[in-house]
């Protein structure tokens, strides 16, 4: 069965002002959707990929043909990054998170303000289009890392808990060349109870097989 784009949990305005409905809706529907069509089509002519997970697929990209290895690195990670990216957003998000996702953010970085400074920080120094990632290993431990494009944490055998765009058709239209201020202004909008929940899928090992939607 072919991949197939989500539709948004929430409607195209309901992130305003934060996200404005235009970019929602050119990004979800265009981008995402074109990442989407265009990994169908690099799997057309390999059936045995086809029935795989998209993570399945980035996880051990090697063993992708040649042929096809970059387009489906580029739009595979297209699909399972903004999968990820509608789901931990939400209308009156942001705050203060609970639970276990709290305590490694404390651990880790001391509090949340200091983690979502050098979070911000290193979004705003990704040089071009890309993403940055709070990504955890099996043992729980997190980092926060940035990857050019759309290339996944997963390709890394690490898994993402969080990970804001930073490609400029995320905020263009709204912050301009401002991306520090859309970086910001972005954790209005985050979802922890969703963060949490992925978070705690990773430290009880079970992993959802396949967060990209077919």
């Amino acid at each position: 069965m072919a991949f197939q784009l989500p539709p948004l949990p929430y409607d195209y305005s309901a992130l305003e002002p934060t996200i404005d409905t235009q970019t929602m809706k050119l990004h979800h529907d265009m981008h995402h959707g074109t990442y989407v069509k265009n990994l169908n089509a690099a799997l057309e002519k390999y059936s045995n990929l086809q029935s795989k997970a998209a993570e399945e697929l980035l996880r051990d990209l090697n063993s992708i043909p040649e042929d096809i290895r970059t387009a489906v690195r580029n739009n595979g990670g297209g699909h399972v990054n903004h999968s990820m990216f509608w789901k931990i957003m939400k209308p009156k998000g942001g705050g203060d998170p609970n639970g276990p996702i709290a305590d490694v953010i404390k651990k880790t970085f001391g509090n949340l303000k200091d983690f979502q400074t050098k979070f911000s920080d290193a979004g705003a120094k990704q040089f071009g289009s890309g993403w940055v990632w709070l990504a955890g290993k099996p043992d729980g431990s997190v980092q926060i890392l940035t990857t050019p494009n759309q290339d996944n944490p997963i390709s890394q055998g690490l898994f993402p808990i969080l990970g804001n765009d930073v490609w400029e058709h995320a905020y263009y239209l709204k912050y301009n060349n401002r991306r520090p201020e859309y970086l910001a202004a972005w954790w209005n909008v985050v979802n922890w109870e969703e963060i949490n929940n992925r978070y705690e899928s990773l430290k009880s090992g079970h992993l959802e097989p396949a967060l990209a939607s077919r």
